[in-house]
Parts: C-alpha cells; sequence; structure tokens
C-alpha cells in the first residue's frame, strides 16, 4: 500500500463540485482484499476528526481512479481516491487531516485503534486545531459570501482574492480581504467569458475568438498553453491553461472579454477557478494522456473535461463526438442549455434539438448557419440565420480543413451566446489568418523553393489523422512526414502515431527526438518504439529516418525536399525557432522570385 499523492482540490473538480483534499492510495493484488476495510477504517477515522474540527457539515467522497496500462503491476493493482470536503479557508488543514486519517485507518487495520483519550490521536487533534487556527480567514469567506449575494465572481488563491471579472475587478491581499460594506459593489460586475476544453482545438479556438473580439472592438484577456495575452499584449509565456491563468486574466483590469483555455491537468489537479460561468464548450473527445493517472479511457478522459461544466449554465457540444454526446447524457441536468454545434446539417441529434426549441451552430452547403432561437438581428428572434461562407474563412483552407471547421462552429456558438453582433463574428473569421502571428504553430503555411511547407501541432492519434485527412487533398510530388511524440504518452498511442503517419503515404517518414519532453523516458525511448513500429509495418529502412533534435529534422527535411513535394512538420519543442527558420527561408523565396 501506498500513499501516491496528497494535495488539496481547490474547486469544482472529478470528483464534486466543492473545494476538498484528496489522497490517492495505490494497492498491490495482494493487497485487494484490503480496500473495503481501508475506505470504512478511514472514513471512520476522517469524520472523527471532523468532529474534532467542527466540520460536522462536511463529507466524504471515495472513487476508484483507473490507473494507466503501463503503470500496473503487481504491486500497482489498484488506485483509490480517498476525498473530503473542507471550507475554503481550510484546504491546507484539509490535506493535513486525510492523511492524518490514513495513518489511523492503517492503525485500526493494524489492530491498533487509536481510543479518543489515546495519547497520540489527542497529539493529532491537537496539531490539525493549531494549523485550521492559523489557516482560517473569516474576512474572506465574508466577502464570499457577499460576492455570491450580488451574483458576481469571486476568486481566491494563496496570496489574492477578487470580486467580479477584468475591467469591472478589485483585488485585495488574501489576508487582508476588506469588510464587504466597505467594498465599492458599484464598481464590481462580470463579463462575457467562456470556457473552453476538449482533446484538440482549444488554443486555435481561444485565438480565432480573440479575433472576433477585436472585430467587436472588446480588449480579450486569453489565458492558454501558450501565453496569457491582453489585447495584443502577452503578459506571460508558458502553460497558463490551469486555474492560475484563469485567475490572471479575470484579474486584469482592461479585460472585456474573457477566453479561458482549459487543460485536463489543472481540471484533474486542482479543479476549477471558477465558481460559475455562463458558459463552456467542450469541442471533442480522443485519445490522448491515456498515460495519466485518473483517465486511461476515452470514458475517463471525458469525464475529466465535463468538470467545466459543473461551474456552467451554458453549454457548447459537438454534436459529432460520439463521447461527448454521451458524457452530455452522464453530466448535464435539465437546467443547463446546450447548445449543439455539426458538420452534418441532417444529424438527428440536432434536428431533435432544435425541434424543441434548442439551438445549434450547423456547417450547411459551404456556410455556416446558425439555428434556434438566436438573438441576431435586433430584437427579433432569429430561427435561421447564414451567416458566411466556408470559403471567407482562411482558417478552413476553403472548408477543406474540417477540424478548423468544427472550431469555427464552436466559436461562433460562443461569440454569438455572448451577445458579440453577427457581423463582428463575421468580420473576426475572416480576419483571421492561419499565419505564425495569428494562429502560431497551427497549420501554418510556408513556400520554399517550391516546396509547400505545413507546420502543425497535432500531438495526438486523432489530431494526426485528421491533418492526415487534410494534407492528401493537397497536390504533391512527394511527402515527407516529421514525427516525435513525448515521453508521457502510452506506448499504444506512440505506435499508432507512427500507423497513421505510415498509412499516409508518406515517401519519407522523418523521427526526431522531443528531449524537452521526455517526461519520465529515456533518451532514444520514445524514437526506438517509432523505429520498432515501422519494422512491423514493413517499411523499408530508406524511407525512414532519425533526427536527435526538432530543429535537425527541420533542416533536415529542407535539404530533402525538392520543388513540387510537400512536408507536413509537426512541431512541440522549437517552435518559434522553426517559424522564424522557415519565414526566413520563404522570404527568401519571395525575393529571388522578385529579383
Amino acid at each position: 500500500m501506498e500513499l501516491r499523492d496528497s494535495r488539496r482540490l481547490t474547486g469544482a473538480n472529478f470528483l464534486w463540485s466543492r473545494p476538498g483534499a484528496l489522497l490517492e492510495v495505490t494497492l498491490a493484488e495482494d493487497e485487494l482484499d484490503l480496500e473495503k476495510p481501508l475506505i470504512e477504517a478511514w472514513s471512520l477515522e476522517a469524520r472523527r476528526l471532523f468532529e474534532s474540527l467542527g466540520w460536522q457539515a462536511q463529507s466524504l467522497c471515495v472513487r476508484e481512479l483507473g490507473i494507466p496500462l503501463e503503470a500496473r503491476s503487481p504491486d500497482c493493482a489498484r488506485c483509490i481516491a480517498l476525498a473530503l470536503s473542507a471550507p475554503l479557508d481550510g484546504l491546507y488543514t484539509a490535506t493535513s487531516v486525510a492523511e492524518a486519517a490514513l495513518d489511523g485507518a492503517l492503525a485500526r487495520l493494524n489492530g491498533k485503534p487509536l481510543a479518543p483519550g489515546d495519547e497520540k490521536f489527542l497529539a493529532t487533534e491537537a496539531r490539525l486545531r493549531k494549523e485550521l487556527a492559523e489557516e482560517v480567514n473569516p474576512a474572506l469567506l465574508a466577502l464570499r459570501q457577499a460576492a455570491h449575494a450580488r451574483d458576481v465572481c469571486f476568486l481566491s488563491d494563496d496570496d489574492k482574492v477578487s470580486v467580479g471579472m477584468g475591467a469591472g475587478s478589485l483585488t485585495f491581499a488574501a489576508r487582508e480581504a476588506p469588510d464587504p460594506a466597505r467594498v465599492a459593489w458599484e464598481q464590481v460586475h462580470d463579463l462575457p467569458m467562456v470556457v473552453v476544453t476538449g482533446t484538440n482545438g482549444k488554443s486555435t479556438t481561444v485565438r480565432l475568438l480573440a479575433a472576433v473580439a477585436n472585430a467587436a472592438g472588446l480588449v480579450p484577456g486569453i489565458s492558454s498553453t501558450d501565453w496569457v495575452r491582453v489585447g495584443d499584449e502577452i503578459l506571460d509565456v508558458g502553460d497558463w491553461s490551469g486555474p492560475g491563468g484563469a485567475r490572471l486574466v479575470l484579474r486584469e483590469k482592461r479585460v472585456e472579454l474573457a477566453l479561458l483555455e482549459t487543460a485536463r491537468g489543472g481540471l484533474m489537479r486542482r479543479g476549477m477557478a471558477l465558481e460559475s460561468c455562463g458558459l463552456a464548450v467542450i469541442l471533442n473527445i480522443s485519445a490522448d494522456h491515456l498515460a495519466d493517472w485518473g483517465t486511461p479511457t476515452l470514458e475517463d478522459l471525458a469525464d475529466a473535461k465535463f468538470i467545466v461544466t459543473r461551474v456552467a449554465s451554458c453549454v457548447v457540444l459537438n454534436a459529432d463526438d460520439e463521447q461527448i454526446v454521451k458524457a452530455a447524457a452522464r453530466h448535464l441536468n435539465d437546467k443547463q442549455e446546450i447548445i449543439w454545434f455539426s458538420l452534418d446539417a441532417e444529424s438527428e441529434l440536432v434536428r431533435g434539438h432544435l425541434a424543441g426549441g434548442g439551438r445549434a451552430v450547423l456547417a450547411e452547403t459551404g456556410k455556416i448557419v446558425l439555428r434556434g432561437p438566436w438573438h441576431l438581428a435586433g430584437d427579433r428572434s432569429t430561427q435561421t440565420f447564414a451567416l458566411c461562407t466556408l470559403a471567407d474563412i482562411p482558417l478552413t483552407l476553403g472548408g477543406a480543413a474540417l477540424y478548423n471547421v468544427a472550431n469555427a462552429l464552436a466559436a461562433v456558438a460562443a461569440a454569438a451566446d455572448m451577445g458579440i453582433e453577427a457581423a463582428a463574428i463575421s468580420r473576426g473569421l475572416r480576419d483571421f489568418k492561419s499565419d505564425p502571428k495569428d494562429n502560431p504553430g497551427r497549420l501554418n503555411e510556408f513556400l520554399i523553393g517550391g516546396v509547400r511547407v505545413l507546420v502543425d501541432f497535432a500531438h495526438n492519434p486523432s489530431g494526426l489523422a485528421a491533418l492526415c485527412e487534410l494534407t492528401s487533398s493537397l497536390p504533391a510530388q512527394r511527402r515527407l512526414i516529421l514525427l516525435g511524440q513525448a515521453g508521457d504518452r502510452d506506448e499504444e498511442s506512440i505506435r499508432e502515431m507512427v500507423r497513421i503517419a505510415w498509412q499516409a503515404g508518406p515517401a519519407m517518414l522523418l523521427l526526431k527526438e522531443l528531449d524537452l519532453h521526455l517526461r519520465g523516458r529515456e533518451l532514444g525511448e520514445v524514437p526506438a518504439i517509432m523505429e520498432d513500429e515501422l519494422r512491423q509495418l514493413g517499411a523499408p529502412a530508406d524511407r525512414w529516418s532519425y533526427a536527435s533534435s526538432e530543429l535537425q529534422a527541420v533542416q533536415e527535411a529542407l535539404e530533402w525536399a525538392q520543388p513540387g513535394d510537400l512536408l507536413l512538420l509537426l512541431i512541440h519543442d522549437s517552435r518559434d525557432e522553426v517559424l522564424a527558420k522557415l519565414g526566413a527561408a520563404a522570404a527568401e523565396t519571395v525575393k529571388g522570385s522578385s529579383d
């Protein structure tokens, strides 16, 4: 038996919509018969400690966590989550309570339970009371209650507490939360905002929505896997797709519309930063991160993505995604509105939804069409509104890039629901380019000496399959695919990437090392798996090669290419350097043709 992790859950999470603390405990094969006694003993000990702290209103939750296939062994046969809810100003103490309850449970299982008057139990009680006394923050809770009463956003972390959003926000030091009666509530208000999650397309969708916001004359704030950006200013670079990024955007006074990319990692690790939001978007669910604890199956992954719906009153969902449709039935209630989007104008699901008075955004005969009771023409409720043609949207390559058509449909649904006028939405779609400036690393195209080069971030089987489907329709003498994968993906996903790439029929498959994303694997381990899969597929040795870095791989691809070829470069480690290199080479091509 091993305590694998102990952490705070700061917001709505995969267990429930409450803050609290979580333990992850693994059991060996020969310990599986201890699972039920352990849970019962831990629950008993946790409730004893609740009594000591005056937390009788708090709850317990136990759930089995999926173990990634490659992590399973006789020493790690099952993982259980032991969780307890706690007051927002007692989460550090809550982790101590959960751990102390586990210690007490193990003592009980070993035949040495701690009686209420036992010296060790009394010492534990005293320690926890002292921790809680140092952590409690009544002023913070009072401010939170006042914000809830006024139906405005409340955000808190270790350092800061805030009410309202963006231009309507006020922020204070967490330990200096003011008396609610002294807050200038007339200055406090919320903003239009959307939380965007899914397996693929999150960054593209929030960037596209930012272009729509700009077209509407609004200052967008974006938190994403690349950066936090307000308007055209990047506040910080890095992965800000978790709760910290959301808080940073929502506290920035210049922001007039908030666009929050929300990834699985932050949702599973901490939960949501927001206690409520008007709108959430779930783009798609496909195999990725199945090597991570808690999400080893597509259903688990869908449940993780649907954490965002615990706080959303309206949800934009992909009607073409089977996992999303199933998860919606599991997670959503009758009070939550669904807006479906679909590439299939004849979708039975969408037709039934519209017949029941719902709203949808569809791709119909080369156009984006909004159906249902949208308010896009003054005060008149619009049942059918053709927004623009797909040919007008550069991101979709004239409608050929179906995955970007789907992203555009989701963005339109979100923008329209947030009240942005149809003309601004259409203008934003037309203005947004699939280039390194607007959408760096996502379907960026370069023409270099007669060679067509596409750069993309595709990093999982579904993303690569969609990209290969697109490029198969593009003319080329020969094709090269640059392929790599991060070390935290399971072996089957890595092999599936190789199969998809090889089935696309490239003349050359260039395998790269992602030395910045080894994530627990040894140098050379992932390329070795890829090479082994190619051998099993019967790929001739002269049809694939290995590069020790991403930049070296790009250089080798350019040296291999001839006029008329198509290079599909999947870039993950050195995006900015690669884009700069290709941009310079493309500029030289333009200069040479004009001389």
